[in-house]
C-alpha cells in the first residue's frame, strides 16, 4: 500500500505551462520499499518512475531530495510548483 506524499502543480497558462508532479512511498506486495514518482502535463497520461529503497528511512529521505529539487523548478522551467493536495 503506497502512501501519497504531495500532490504539486504549475500552471502558467500565458505561457503554456500546466504541469503536475505526484509522490508517494510504500511497501509493495513482496514486502520491498518503493518510491512512485509521476509526472507530466496535466491532462496527459504522464510517466511513472519507481524507485526501490531498502527501508522506509531511505525512502523518505528520497521522497525529501526528490522535493527538494522542486524548489528550484522557477530557475528551470520559469514557475513555482504549488502543493494542491495536503495527505
Amino acid at each position: 500500500m503506497l502512501t501519497p506524499v504531495a500532490y504539486l502543480e504549475a500552471r502558467d497558462p500565458a505561457r503554456n505551462i500546466h504541469r503536475a508532479y505526484s509522490l508517494a512511498y510504500g511497501q509493495d506486495v513482496f514486502g520491498n520499499w518503493i518510491v512512485e514518482t509521476t509526472y507530466g502535463r496535466i491532462g496527459a497520461k504522464g510517466r511513472t518512475i519507481v524507485t526501490l529503497v531498502d527501508n522506509e528511512d531511505q525512502a523518505l529521505q528520497y521522497v525529501r531530495k526528490c522535493l527538494k529539487r522542486r524548489q528550484f523548478a522557477p530557475k528551470r522551467i520559469g514557475i513555482a510548483y504549488e502543493r494542491r493536495t495536503t495527505f
